[in-house]
């Protein structure tokens, strides 16, 4: 059986060892993803998930690739073999999923672009974890556990390193990256789409900012 490579595990663990926060960014309007991205990145943001949910999200990686060389910048969202392929033709460095199939694992053996695969359970971690795989998104947290699970899954798994995405705010961040098992935590609350949606980049920059302030 094929295992993941020491590079793609490597490039992981740069991306996650980069940023204790990873925004989760959905694109709604095409213009607004490179002023939110640098906005972001003065506020010492380093890794941004730029999320294939809209049609604007392979653009925007690229476009974000260009305006920002010194970011990770990684594609989230992506359920299959298509958007993967998508994702790394815009220029996407590393791809982050919200659940895990074999194809996608197995695909990503290969890949130009490492895979952090998104998983919710203890069996879908260990689809990935016979591959060779060690670092995972945890997806929905809020929802499947949260804290207490990533606890639980420190047993069991005591090599294993996540990402915790979804339902987490700021004032229940820090109870993640507490832990011995969380690298970064994703979130969306860097990108409130009302302040986007006022294209207040001043204010992303704020929130960016304090949100590492208070968490560090």
């Amino acid at each position: 059986m094929s295992q993941l490579s020491d590079f793609h595990r490597e490039r992981i663990r740069t991306v996650l060892k980069a940023s204790i926060l990873m925004p989760v960014i959905t694109i709604r309007h095409p213009g607004d993803a490179v002023p939110l991205c640098q906005a972001l990145f003065a506020g010492g943001i380093r890794v941004m998930e730029i999320t294939l949910r809209t049609e604007y999200g392979a653009e925007a990686i690229k476009n974000v690739r260009e305006a920002l060389p010194e970011a990770w910048v990684g594609a989230g969202t992506v359920t299959c073999l298509a958007q993967y392929r998508e994702a790394e033709a815009a220029g996407a460095q590393f791809i982050v999923t919200p659940g895990v199939t074999e194809a996608l694992l197995e695909f990503s053996l290969t890949s130009e672009a490492p895979l952090l695969p998104g998983i919710s359970t203890a069996s879908e971690l260990m689809l990935g974890y016979c591959l060779g795989y060690r670092e995972f998104k945890f997806f929905p947290a809020e929802v499947i556990g949260g804290v207490s699970a990533l606890n639980a899954f420190d047993g069991p798994f005591p090599d294993a390193t996540f990402c915790p995405t979804g339902g987490i705010r700021r004032h229940t961040a820090r109870d993640y990256l507490a832990l011995n098992n969380v690298q970064t935590v994703g979130g969306s609350w860097l990108t409130p789409e009302e302040i986007v949606a006022k294209k207040d980049w001043a204010e992303i920059t704020n929130i960016a900012a304090g949100s590492l302030s208070e968490l560090s």
